[in-house]
This record gives structure tokens, sequence and C-alpha cells, in this order.
């Protein structure tokens, strides 16, 4: 399978697979990418995003406080204290609000799940409420360095809940979340921020897991690096006609937020460089996986029964 590689347009160093449908529900292999000491591409970009946060905590209004950034971030690190907004701290804002009002509504078990670059400070930094199990999908080596640096400034998950951390590099994500105790008939929530996606079939991949484990009405958003999408729209196609193509083939139903619009909204002003994301936020509109065989199973419970009645209801 293909790596996913750079949380922006970078170059490819690929394990080919063949590429998958969506026609059938079908197990779906990891999201492989070959890590070794002497390429950090990866922690690289972690550290970049890490430091624009951190950059962001001291701004005398910031739009959010990390306060673990630092320790993720070189000790020499050039502040940018100008007074426009990056698009990336205004859609890690965004994002926040998004995941915190939206889980907060959930009653009962609640599972939020960080398609990430493996230095997320979420799980630490947001007030989470109980019974909140949060799953972190990311670079395995990415991670286990972030984590060690946690664990130094002494950071703590939120009283009550739970974070577990699933290697991208798994050989079945699913079935990986689901050891962790995913439960794919109960609500999710799902959000992805720096999760390393090099090509258009791998972030298909990252949608065919999310329609499979997220049950109807469940929430998916965060940042779609823009060139994938400059790579396979032609001049009959608009970048909304394509989002709406890729989601809803997956049962999505897609909005693209504008990076302006919550500037706007936050009373912020957009910094004017080129920024290579797309903030969305999307819907399931399918069952889950669980969902189906749940319902499977009970039609042939009352099939087996003959129960004219369960009929009905079902």
């Amino acid at each position: 399978m293909d790596s996913l590689v750079g949380f922006a347009h970078a170059p490819a160093t690929a394990i080919l697979r063949p590429p998958s449908t969506c026609a059938s529900k079908k197990k779906i292999n990891g999201l492989r990418a070959k890590l070794s000491d002497d390429n950090d591409s990866l922690l690289q970009t972690a550290i970049n995003a890490a430091s624009l946060r951190f950059q962001e905590t001291h701004r005398p209004e910031p739009l959010f406080v990390d306060p673990y950034a630092g320790c993720f971030v070189p000790p020499d690190v050039q502040m940018d204290m100008k007074q426009c907004s990056h698009h990336y701290c205004l859609a890690t804002k965004y994002i926040d609000e998004k995941l915190l009002r939206t889980v907060n509504h959930i009653d009962g078990l609640k599972q939020v799940v960080l398609l990430t670059d493996g230095m997320d400070s979420r799980p630490y930094r947001l007030s989470w409420p109980t019974s909140t199990i949060i799953f972190d999908i990311s670079p395995d080596r990415v991670f286990k360095r972030a984590a060690e640096k946690l664990e130094g400034v002494g950071a703590k998950i939120p009283r009550n809940s739970l974070f577990l951390h699933v290697p991208m590099e798994s050989s079945d994500i699913q079935q990986s979340l689901r050891a962790k105790g995913f439960n794919g008939n109960q609500p999710s929530l799902w959000a992805i921020q720096g999760l390393p996606v090099m090509t258009l079939a791998r972030f298909e991949e990252v949608l065919y897991i999310v329609s499979n484990l997220a049950i109807n009405g469940c929430f998916f958003l965060g940042e779609l690096p823009a060139w994938l999408v400059e790579t396979e729209i032609g001049m009959k196609s608009s970048t909304r006609q394509w989002m709406d193509k890729l989601f809803m083939s997956n049962g999505f139903r897609v909005d693209m937020i504008s990076y302006e619009d919550v500037a706007r909204n936050l009373g912020k002003q957009l910094a004017s460089e080129q920024y290579k994301n797309i903030l969305f936020v999307a819907e399931q509109l399918r069952f889950s996986d669980d969902q189906m065989e749940t319902w499977r199973r009970e039609f042939q419970r009352v099939e087996d029964q003959g129960d004219e009645e369960g009929f009905e209801e079902l």
C-alpha cells in the first residue's frame, strides 16, 4: 500500500497495493508508511505544525492555548507575531470548537477518533466530557517521541477519559480500532488534521474506513490537502462538485468551510499567504458495518420466529 507522507504536497515513497473499491464493504489494510531514523520528514512536518500552535499560544489574544506545543519545538524557534492569523491555526480553532460542541451532545459513551501527525495535543489540552474515549491514528514513531515529551512535562489526559493510540502503519486500521474497544454501534466523531495523506487513493481509504465504522449521523471534519483536488478535477468540474462526488460516493454529505468566514466570525484577519488545504465538515448518511450486521441479525431472528409484528417494527 502507498505510504502516507506529508501534511502538504510532498514526494512519494510508495508501497503499492490494488486500489480499493467502495461498491461493497470489505476489509481494508493499514495506512502504511516506512519510517526510518534517516528520514524525518514526518517528524519535521509535525514539529512545524506544533511550532504554529506554539506561536499562536503566545500571541496577545490567541485563538487557542496549547500549553504542550512548546515541548515539541526547538528552543530557538522563530516567533512570528504578525497580526494576521495563519490558516492552520484558524482551522485548529474551528476543529477544536466543533469537536467539543458535538461530543458534549452525545449521551453515554463518546468516541472521538483523531487522525493526526502524531503530535496532536488535543487529547491533553481540550476539556473532554466524562466517558470520552479518544483514539489517535498517527505515525507510530512520531507519536512515541511526542508521548515521551508530553510525559516529561507532566501532561495528563482529563479525568474519566481514555486515550488510545493506533499506529498508522497497522495492517488493518479497522480491526485495530475494534481491538482497542471501538464500537461501531455507538456514536463517534472523527477529525483529520495532520495525518500524512500522499495520494487521493489513500484519502479515499481514510473515507472508506470512517464510512465503515461511523454510524448514521456522525461527523467527519478536518483538513484535506488541496493539491489532491488539483490533480483530479478537470475543466468541467469545480472543487465543490469534486468534493461532493468524492464524499457522497462514500456515504457523506460534505460542506466546505471558508477560512475567510472562520476568520471573520472570530474577529481575526486571515494571513495573505497561500495555503494548500481544504477545511470541511461531512455527515455520515449510511449505516455503519456494525449497524448493518445488528439489523441483519435482528431481521434473521424475527424471520426465524415468524414474528409479523417484529417485521413491522423493522
